[in-house]
């Protein structure tokens, strides 16, 4: 049986099939035109194709839910995370005065954009090296267009200043603190801050040079009591941080601690393996004053 096209009329005509032909080409010029107009699609805010565009500054966070006491830590508030812009991105923590922070809920998986078909690049850990419970920073909040919160977290793992997003329903209560510590390596000084102002400055021992303590952001994800009743180098007490050394087989994998020492006579100085070393009623203090979660910046 042939097409009905064949059996038509106006296809046996000349004059009618040369008005179709043209027809067909005004309508497709139309079309390339029309197409060359249209817009393409916005990046998502995170990828590699995003534009560097201004972010919004979070609102103050409204009314705190109670204080929470995370173990070993001072009490910091469990707040809501603030609500996104219209489109975009927020951002949380400026990792100076404000900070945000969570546990993990689960073992959620890291992608490497805000999108579940995006590439994962890990997954969330709910414990530490040492056994505390895991501590990741949230930097940035976002809403896609199926209506999922997704929070860019900074990631405690190998290479230093790693970051992902998870879905917002991966982490436990979010907390809002307002302390910063600085370790600045060329001085050997360690400077805590807490909303901008200075409130504790101690001499500090970093790493040997083939041993170097760490440049970058980091955090305090843990606080250990009485170290020196087994092994007295650690002194009283010890904060780990997300930073890992240049030593991948030391006990624990790496992790850069600030911990007290039985030779303070090394401080200031470079005598480490990349932990900084905190004279031991230097560090007794800053522990009682540092909460869990705290950012950490070594210049």
């Amino acid at each position: 049986m042939k097409p009905a096209l064949e059996s038509s009329s106006w296809s046996r005509s000349p004059v009618l099939r040369a008005l179709a032909v043209a027809l067909v080409l005004v309508v497709g010029a139309l079309g390339l035109v029309s197409t060359a107009g249209a817009q393409a699609p916005d990046p998502v805010p995170g990828s590699p194709d995003a534009p560097a565009t201004p972010v919004a500054q979070p609102p103050p966070a409204a009314g705190d839910q109670g204080a929470t006491v995370s173990p070993g830590s001072v009490p910091t508030k469990a707040v809501p995370a603030p609500a996104p812009a219209a489109g975009g991105a927020v951002q949380l923590s400026d990792e100076r005065v404000t900070t945000f922070w969570a546990h993990s809920a689960g073992l959620g998986i890291i992608h490497f954009i805000p999108t579940v078909t995006g590439r994962q690049v890990g997954r969330l850990r709910l414990l530490t090296e040492d056994g505390a419970g895991e501590v990741y920073i949230v930097l940035r909040r976002y809403v896609d267009e199926a209506k999922r919160t997704w929070l860019r977290i900074r990631v405690p793992r190998r290479p230093n200043g790693s970051t992902g997003w998870v879905l917002a329903r991966e982490l436990g209560p979010v907390h809002k603190i307002a302390t910063h510590l600085v370790i600045d390596r060329t001085h050997l000084r360690a400077t805590l801050y807490r909303a901008g102002r200075s409130i504790w400055s101690s001499p500090v021992g970093v790493g040997k040079p083939g041993t170097p303590t760490p440049r970058g952001n980091f955090w305090i994800r843990e606080k250990l009591v009485a170290l020196g009743g087994s092994n007295p180098i650690y002194g009283p007490y010890a904060l780990g941080t997300s930073a890992y050394s240049v030593l991948t087989d030391w006990p624990g994998g790496g992790v850069v601690g600030i911990h007290g020492t039985n030779q303070p006579e090394l401080i200031p100085g470079r005598p480490s393996h990349g932990c900084v070393r905190v004279p031991n009623a230097a560090i007794t203090r800053l522990y009682h004053l540092v909460p869990v979660g705290t950012p950490v910046t070594i210049i």
